[in-house]
């Protein structure tokens, strides 16, 4: 019987959010925000959090710089019920990445240091440990540096221990969306990805266009669609749930809850609509405070929340 029920690797880092600067950063000046909070970030760490809050059993590996961002990253992580064990710790020049985000009135603007997530690879990784689950995933496709070669080679493995597979694959810095995300597709079950990386990945001029392209790749295509909710289409045919009615407080980390609550429901072999359902439930959540875990964070208004928008798988905790 598998210790965890989802394994994860990817980055850990905090995420800095400065609220309130102007549209225009202008040169040479000192522009003020005026609030700001210090978060759990990255894409893997928001998710892995928030899926062991909704009670699921997770184990995450990483790697971060012996300084003081990585040992609060770590530790948040752990707050939140995530096994750490495997989180490698490394001293030298390189330290733990940081994210900066300034939001804005219809976006935001993100900056990333990787820190130690560029240096991470494929020996760091615990290949038991991570197939001593049901489920395994992988966030931020394109920022794994070190890793990327490997990664077709890392799904392919944990597939044939016998485990279900999802990646999220975030933003492409470079703007290339390269063609070697193809290869891992092959070993991917649940794919993620929003209405811009889907049209991105498949070079498509639409979202439909994009879905025709990409579905056929994997078991479960799912779209993600901000205010509008999200889609998923599978063996069973295509869904799409409207996203819940909440007073947004930040977006940082939405889609990743949205995969949280997604995954949590999958591992236990609910049906498609339901997935969506509980994955909107989980991000709409998350946007009621800062960053991406603090509403987690709060295990009695979680608590609330769920039950009042009803979803009452809340699981263990």
């Amino acid at each position: 019987m598998a210790h965890f029920d989802v394994t994860v690797v990817g980055e850990l880092n905090l995420d800095l959010i400065l609220y309130g600067l102007p549209e225009q950063l202008e040169p040479e000046r000192e522009l003020l925000a005026n609030r700001l909070a210090l978060t759990l970030g990255s894409s893997s760490a928001i998710f892995a959090h928030n899926l062991s809050v909704l009670g699921s059993k997770v184990g995450f590996i990483s790697r971060i710089g012996d300084d003081p961002l990585g040992q609060i990253a770590l530790d948040r992580l752990a707050a939140g019920g995530v096994d750490v064990a495997r989180v490698r710790r490394v001293s030298g020049p390189t330290t733990t990445g940081l994210t900066v985000i300034l939001p804005r009135k219809d976006c935001r603007n993100i900056l990333t240091y990787p820190g130690t997530m560029d240096d991470m690879c494929f020996e760091d990784l615990d290949l038991d440990y991570l197939a001593d689950a049901k489920h395994f995933h992988l966030s931020s496709f394109f920022l794994h540096r070190s890793l990327r070669s490997r990664i077709p080679e890392l799904f392919e493995k944990m597939k044939q221990k016998g485990l279900t597979t999802s990646l999220d694959t975030n933003d492409d810095p470079a703007d290339r969306w390269s063609e070697d995300l193809l290869d891992v597709l092959k070993y991917v079950d649940v794919f993620f990805a929003n209405e811009r990386e889907a049209q991105k990945i498949a070079r498509a001029d639409n979202l439909e266009a994009a879905i025709a392209a990409l579905s056929p790749r994997v078991p479960i295509l799912v779209v993600k669609l901000g205010a509008e909710g999200a889609l998923a289409r599978g063996p069973s045919g295509q869904v799409r749930r409207p996203a819940l009615d909440v007073e947004v407080v930040d977006p940082v980390g939405a889609g990743d809850s949205f995969d949280a609550g997604f995954i949590h429901q999958y591992v236990r072999g609910a049906a498609l609509a339901d997935c969506v359902a509980y994955g909107n439930t989980s991000g709409a959540f998350s946007t009621t405070r800062p960053g991406g875990t603090e509403a987690f964070r709060d295990r009695r208004r979680f608590e609330e929340f769920f039950r009042r928008k009803g979803s009452g798988d809340l699981g263990q905790a």
